[in-house]
């Protein structure tokens, strides 16, 4: 595999918020400065309000939810039932009595996962729910992982 070619570019900040940045570096472990923006870049394009509706991506929704609420759990698995081919594994932990944490780590056009976090939100006794990209598959659409022959981890 080929390194990336760097480019060098200068960028002047006050020098207060240089001093809040450099304990920011020192706090998370990186070595440099280079390091630190490179990650805060790419965690910037991976918001989901940059990134265009029809691109594959990969990430997680998070949601909590009142066990309780009427139908509620039901529905939450109706839906992911409805959505099985964007899905690819889910975890529930029991918070309290009342209160479930559930994580779908899900993978597709990011315009469907957003229709599914947007459908989990907006039922009756969901306090949360959000969806995190964490991945964009650079190939594009029609391109995704079920549509991949083969697939190998190194």
């Amino acid at each position: 595999m080929e390194k990336d070619v760097l480019t060098r570019f200068g960028v002047s900040m006050p020098e207060e918020l240089i001093k809040q940045f450099d304990q920011y570096i020192a706090e998370r472990g990186y070595t440099n400065r280079s390091e630190a923006i490179r990650d805060l870049v790419r965690k910037v394009l991976l918001e989901p309000g940059g990134l265009k509706a029809d691109q594959l991506v990969a990430g997680t929704i998070v949601m909590v939810y009142d066990h309780h609420a009427a139908d509620l759990p039901l529905q939450l698995i109706e839906l992911q039932h409805h959505y099985h081919h964007d899905i690819i594994s889910t975890m529930h932990v029991h918070l309290n009595h009342d209160q479930c944490l559930e994580i779908i780590v899900v993978r597709g056009l990011l315009a469907k996962l957003r229709e599914l976090q947007h459908k989990i939100q907006v039922q009756k006794g969901v306090l949360y729910a959000e969806l995190s990209v964490t991945y964009l598959d650079e190939r594009g659409a029609g391109q995704g992982h079920a549509d991949t022959a083969e697939h190998h981890h190194s």
